[in-house]
């Protein structure tokens, strides 16, 4: 568990531009068992990438006219049960953080890895995003 001083502005950087912090296993199944449309869900991470790349991201793909309907949010470190039930939904991905989800109607349907983000810039992630969106949203 990191400090919370440390993380509430990482927390804030997300759920200021919209996203919803799922913090329990059961906000996470309330969420993804009755899941119609689109949503996008971050994993948050204290790490650098997540703060110079996975998040300035998530947010400028948003600017799109084509986005998802619902955003959510875990932070892994920080909200571990909700982290490790969000990524039962993410099979059959291994555990990456940060990480970016897109599912529509309950179905993971795009999904950027650590691998995808780290060193590259939040314009890539974004773009990235953004076709995603074209396709699902």
């Amino acid at each position: 568990m990191y400090p919370i001083a440390l993380v509430t502005p990482m927390s804030q950087d997300l759920t200021d531009a919209g996203f919803e912090s799922l913090s329990t296993p059961s906000d996470v199944e309330q969420v993804m068992e009755n899941q119609q449309g689109t949503a996008l869900v971050v994993i948050n991470s204290v790490c650098g990438c997540a703060a110079a790349m996975a998040r300035p991201g998530a947010k400028k793909s948003l600017e799109n006219s084509k986005h998802p309907e619902k955003l959510y949010t875990v932070f892994a470190g920080v909200d571990t049960e909700a982290t490790q039930k969000m990524r039962e939904y993410l099979a059959p991905y291994p555990p990456s953080s940060p990480a970016i989800a897109l599912f529509k109607d309950g179905k993971l349907v795009h999904f950027l890895e650590r691998r995808h983000i780290e060193g590259r810039s939040a314009d890539i992630i974004a773009d990235n995003l953004t076709s995603a969106y074209e396709t699902y949203c």
